[in-house]
């Protein structure tokens, strides 16, 4: 038998600057938060990006 596939759930990456939710993505459950630098187009220029469930 095949095994069940873990659900990918939608997550936004939202401005640590100013707290705009700037990305969507999809990612696996049951990993740990991302902290990423991506580019904010408010501020015009690349900040930390957290994780935030809807």
């Amino acid at each position: 038998m095949a095994k069940p596939k873990k659900k990918r759930e939608i997550v936004h990456l939202v401005c640590s600057e100013t707290g705009e939710r700037n990305y969507t993505i999809r990612k696996k459950s049951g990993t740990p938060k991302l902290q990423i630098k991506k580019y904010c187009p408010r501020v015009r220029k690349h900040t930390v990006h957290t994780e935030k469930k809807k």
